[in-house]
């Protein structure tokens, strides 16, 4: 062996540059059998000394022998030759130089390992000293992501266009695990597969699929974006379905990359029974943010869920968009778009991922809100001040044609406009030995109608708060381990109300009322714990102890039994929890403020073992002087003594999880509210379960369902899946999935039979078989 430092030889340069001319030919494909050796180093920058002891541009070459014929002008090297430069390795077991033809051939053993850690691998490589065009035979690869490409022959046309011929692409393992060689579970074979790096396509010719071994599918010609060339125009993978709300349909995505910060896709729906949708989405990148906007249009009738159309043509059409842009290091500032022509536009042309967070403030499900706002946020405060409004897509269910299944659905109308809403919070550090913040809020909420009766068109509640808060807390910890954490707050309300309905006719008055409330209090904590073997138990008794004077709180009417309504714009929704039973006021809004003398107690334990199981469990409940008619009667708060509060969860197996949480009758522990689940996962598959029960939802109804699904593995990569959500209250199911599939490390398919028995509008219950197939590398298809 005799190695030589070259810096830098013309001959071994251009022998070089033969291996970096491979990787950049074979880069786009490869089906490597023989195992990639190891990445060298980075190119170093110039000047520097890289890992391998080189400096950009600079060349190592070592082989059993090279020969120098200058009259001839030929260069040979011969026996283990290794050439390392800019951070590629190129080895064979021959390498010949022809300075008068122009010609560098390199031949036995190729491999070149590039700095990315792709390995390309040939028997012969032919190049010209332009490195221009080039000739490779028997040609493998290896690239990142496990990705393997192999062709009889590579051609390198120019600095622009790559050809493989009979060509076989996989991202499939295809050795077993003693080294035999196996066939992937899929792969895409073509007499032809071109490159064209200028206009960022990969083009086949004559590509066949192979599933297993058989061919599923045969094109004559298919192309996709060349993945090297990151985001470029193009096909997306299309969709295909069958229904009887829209017939056959099918949807093909096109990509299109206007610039480096801007693209757009095009997605036109087309359907055999009813006109064609077009989908759009448009992404702008800023310096300071981005937008993103989704959009569709049609002109059609309405129709059922069986596709039968009435009424008149009109414009249909939908806009989900979002905007976020940061003005400085402390402010930003943003937008959502939400709004769809018709309640069901989503569900009857299949549109995904609708109901999603695109802003700070999220509505409930079925709901589309837009908004406007600004944030301003360091690390002692907090701003904000945002406007928005709420349309709603759910179905009235008091109003349903029994026959039909139609319903009016919900009125905008009776939603109020929110704006502005401003909140702030100033943390002003250290006062009287403890922490004070100072807290702000303000709202203005505008109806159009009043939800009273809806068959009366009444002017709808109008109001605005203005809120000012100062929060004190300090805390104590004794010798013994009590820890005292007492805590003041005061706080000052100023409300003007409009429209409030007097009951006679349409009559309504005004309101301007002013309140200042306060609490005192102290948190009282002794946790104790001791080592039990292999495990380490906690136990904590926590007692809250607070005062507060009776609050003011605002009537704006009376209800048939002549009980005060109270006003109650941000607390409709609440429940009573282990989250909420040390809070001093438990209304997570501020219309509703509770008060009075009132002690919350708990009794907290948890299990911690060495080897990551634990266990938790709280106890809890709620005391006080006077009874509380401002909590609803579903919560569990009205009486001197609440409900009992009960969560517990566990990890009693690796992976296997629970939890549960429950309120108990006060008097006889009766389960008024329990939600349960576990969760469990290991080689054989996953499953999950949930079951909830509540005597009385937000609605004033009973619930009780039940929702399960999971994931069994079979032998061979088989398995079988199923997912249902149950209606016990109804005893009926709401949906059921049941399906079978394979899997492995780059396919999985899936046939899946779904049942939905709800009614959403006219959209009656329907049955669906689905086949979804995802191929790694390639993204998936979904056709029902």
């Amino acid at each position: 062996m005799s190695p030589r430092r070259l810096t830098p030889p013309r001959v071994g340069k251009r022998a070089l540059l033969a291996g970096a001319a491979m990787a950049i030919l074979c880069g786009s494909a490869a089906l490597a059998q023989t195992a990639a050796a190891p990445a060298p180093a980075a190119a170093p920058a110039q000047g520097l000394i890289g890992r391998d002891g080189l400096q950009e541009g600079e060349l190592y070459m070592e082989a059993d022998q090279v020969v120098r014929e200058d009259k001839i002008g030929r260069t040979t090297a011969e026996g283990n030759i290794e050439v390392r430069y800019n951070g590629r390795t190129l080895r064979a077991d021959r390498m010949v130089y022809e300075e008068g033809a122009g010609t560098i051939r390199a031949s036995g053993n190729i491999a070149i390992v590039n700095a990315d850690g792709s390995s390309e691998f040939a028997d012969e490589i032919l190049l010209d000293d332009e490195m221009r065009a080039g000739v490779a035979q028997g040609f493998a690869a290896r690239l990142p992501e496990n990705v393997k490409v192999a062709a009889a022959s590579a051609v390198r046309r120019n600095e622009n266009i790559q050809e493989l011929n009979r060509a076989i692409y996989t991202p499939c393992d295809i050795c077993t695990k003693d080294g035999a060689y196996k066939k992937p579970t899929w792969s895409i074979s073509a007499d032809r597969v071109v490159q064209d790096k200028k206009r960022k396509t990969i083009t086949y010719r004559n590509a066949r699929f192979h599933v297993l071994g058989v061919p599923v599918l045969y094109l004559p010609v298919f192309w996709h974006a060349d993945p090297q060339a990151g985001r470029s125009s193009g096909f997306l993978p299309p969709k295909a379905s069958a229904s009887d709300r829209r017939g056959a349909s099918y949807e093909q995505p096109y990509y299109w990359a206007i610039s480096p910060y801007s693209d757009l896709t095009i997605s036109p729906q087309f359907n055999s029974k009813v006109n064609p949708f077009l989908n759009l989405r448009a992404r702008k990148r800023f310096y300071s943010g981005e937008v993103d906007l989704r959009l569709g249009y049609t002109r059609e009738r309405d129709f059922d869920g069986k596709g039968n159309e009435f009424g008149e043509k009109t414009d249909r059409s939908y806009i989900l968009g979002r905007g976020a842009f940061q003005i400085n290091e402390d402010w930003r500032w943003g937008f959502t778009a939400e709004r769809a022509s018709d309640d069901l536009i989503f569900d009857k042309y299949e549109i995904g991922s609708v109901y999603e967070s695109r802003g700070p403030y999220v509505a409930d499900d079925r709901r589309l809100i837009s908004q406007l706002y600004a944030v301003r946020q360091d690390q002692r405060s907090y701003f904000s001040v945002a406007a928005m409004s709420i349309q709603g897509l759910r179905s009235s269910l008091d109003i349903v044609d029994p026959v039909t299944g139609f319903s009016p659905g919900e009125n905008d109308r009776v939603f109020p406009v929110i704006g502005p809403l401003v909140e702030g919070r100033y943390d002003v550090g250290r006062m009287a030995g403890g922490r004070l913040r100072v807290n702000t809020s303000a709202v203005v909420l505008s109806r159009e109608q009043s939800p009273t009766d809806l068959s009366v068109r009444l002017p709808g509640l109008d109001s605005a708060r203005v809120t000012g808060e100062l929060d004190w807390r300090r805390d104590f910890t004794s010798q013994a381990g009590v820890r005292v954490s007492p805590f003041v707050n005061v706080r000052a309300d100023a409300y003007r109300i409009q429209d409030i309905l007097t009951g006679v006719g349409s009559a309504t008055r005004k309101d301007d009322m002013t309140r200042a409330l306060a609490t005192v209090g102290a948190d009282i904590t002794y946790p104790v714990f001791r080592r039990f073997g292999d495990k380490t138990v906690v136990l904590e008794p926590v007692v809250q102890v607070l005062a507060s004077p009776n609050a003011k709180q605002v009537v704006i009417g009376t209800d048939t039994a002549g009980k005060p309504v109270y006003l109650n714009e941000d607390s409709v929704a609440f429940e009573f929890d282990e989250t909420t039973l040390f809070r001093p006021n438990k209304f997570p809004g501020y219309d509703l403020y509770e008060d009075g003398v009132r002690l919350n107690v708990a009794g907290r334990a948890m299990v911690l073992w060495d080897d990551g199981r634990r266990a938790n469990l709280l106890v809890g409940r709620s005391f006080r002087t006077e009874e509380n008619r401002v909590f609803p009667e579903r919560s569990g708060l009205r009486g001197k003594s609440s409900d009992w509060i009960v969560s517990a969860d566990a990890q009693p197996f690796r992976g296997v999880s629970m939890f549960a949480r429950a309120r108990l009758d006060s008097e006889n522990l009766d389960i008024h509210r329990l939600e349960a689940g576990a969760n469990v996962y290991n080689k054989y598959g996953n499953g999950f379960v949930r079951y909830l029960t509540d005597d009385f939802d937000i609605n004033g109804d009973k619930r009780e369902n039940l929702d399960l699904g999971g994931e069994l593995y079979l032998a061979k990569g088989y398995g079988v899946s199923f997912y249902g959500s149950r209606d016990l209250n109804q005893d009926a199911w709401v949906v059921r999935d049941v399906g079978v599939f394979y899997r492995d490390d780059c396919i999985r398919v899936d046939v899946i039979y779904r049942r939905e028995d709800i009614i959403i509008g006219r959209l009656l219950p329907s049955e669906t078989v689905s086949v979804r197939l995802t191929l790694a590398t390639l993204g998936g298809t979904d056709g029902r």
